[in-house]
């Protein structure tokens, strides 16, 4: 009598290559991380766009109306007036 062979289900290795997602994949996904991280680097490398800039707060006590006019004086220009 013959041995009976295990069926492919119950090898380790068929479970292995059915729990993992196909190989492309596992590739696209090496190439985006890979990309990002080579990006971050470089702006990294890069420092920052506008040196003089800050960030949202003001550095001037603006007047803190909302108005956000950047120290612009726009005279004789009323908001809705109508006219």
């Amino acid at each position: 009598m013959a041995q009976p062979r295990p069926s492919a289900r119950r090898t380790p290795g068929a479970f292995l290559s059915r729990a993992l997602p196909p190989p492309a994949l596992c590739g696209f996904l090496l190439l985006l991380v890979t990309v990002f991280a080579v990006s971050y680097a470089v702006g990294a490398g890069a420092g920052p766009v506008a040196p003089a800039m800050h960030g949202t707060g003001t550095t001037d006590g603006g007047s803190g109306d909302g108005q956000g006019g950047g120290g612009m004086d726009m005279g004789g220009m009323d908001q809705g007036s109508g006219h």
